[in-house]
């Protein structure tokens, strides 16, 4: 596997491309705020004639990403379409529904439901299948708390829809779990999962349509870049698409990738990635222009 090559400006590669597929949490902001360097690419990207489409992991519809990222300072001017898991997740509840659907998550995801048609169970016991989105205090719970609830779903067959693929986000300073980390150890307990935000096709498909709508027509697929800190939801939906990446290596996975002198170190984000089987084009510690 090649190095990624080391890309310190956006600037140095944007004539490449025409439309940015860029994550959210972890490149733009993390969760408590955002952060102008990145904010200020993205937004010469878009004044220069190209297109960026976020895609989150998220798995609220799109309006309540927005409403987080204007509380936060995202400036409207960085973005010009947002994509979620949450708006790819309802299609999948939609064709369950009525269910009924046992629900592990907070209460400000319940939007993910309204209008779906879903109706909620009061367990494994009398569910027709699982949605989670997340633990349902992610400030304390970690995925342990959830192991012997799921034992009985296991023993039912009953399916998981996982509205947040991401197994952790950065929330300030530190890592929280997301709807993934539930997801997986459900997994391991012999259950069956469908997964539908990155790095599975259902976002992308959602993404490049709005992309090329905003376009005016098709897109040539190889100048679409593909932007995020996640190897395992970022990067390898982006390697899955057939898009270029940027790996974004200073997001979850901290100092990692950086060298002695404080740089990024092409050779430990290769690291990175070769550990999950994926590969990054380019590769920075941060997003800037």
């Amino acid at each position: 596997m090649s190095l990624p090559h080391a890309l310190p400006h956006l600037s140095a590669v944007a004539d490449a491309y025409d439309v940015l597929l860029c994550d959210v949490w972890g490149v733009i902001h993390n969760g408590r705020e955002a952060w102008p360097g990145p904010c200020e690419a993205l937004t010469r990207f878009n004044a220069r004639g190209g297109t960026v489409v976020l895609i989150s992991n998220s798995p609220r519809p799109a309006d309540g990403v927005v409403a987080q990222m204007d509380a936060l300072g995202v400036p409207r001017e960085a973005w010009k379409a947002v994509v979620t898991s949450g708006d790819a997740t309802r299609a999948e509840l939609s064709r369950r529904a009525p269910g009924p659907a046992w629900i592990i998550g907070p209460d400000r995801d319940e939007a993910l439901y309204q209008g779906t048609g879903v109706v909620r169970a009061l367990g494994a016991e009398d569910a027709a299948f699982i949605s989670v989105t997340g633990p349902e205090d992610d400030e304390t719970e970690t995925p342990e708390d959830y192991r012997q609830r799921l034992i009985p779903a296991v023993a039912r067959d009953l399916e998981m829809i996982c509205a947040n693929p991401d197994r952790v986000a950065q929330r300030g300073d530190r890592l929280i779990y997301c709807g993934g980390s539930i997801a997986d150890l459900y997994e391991s307990l012999g259950g069956r999962v469908t997964m539908v935000g990155k790095p599975f096709g259902p976002i992308y498909d959602l993404a490049v349509d709005a992309a090329q709508a905003l376009h005016g027509g098709p897109i040539d697929r190889s100048r679409i870049l593909c932007i995020g800190d996640g190897v395992v939801t970022d990067v390898m939906g982006a390697n899955r698409q057939g898009l270029d990446c940027l790996f974004i290596a200073q997001g979850i996975h901290g100092d990692q990738a950086r060298g002695p002198d404080g740089a990024l170190d092409p050779a430990r984000a290769c690291g990175l990635l070769k550990a999950e089987t994926t590969y990054a084009r380019y590769a920075a510690l941060d997003l800037g222009w």
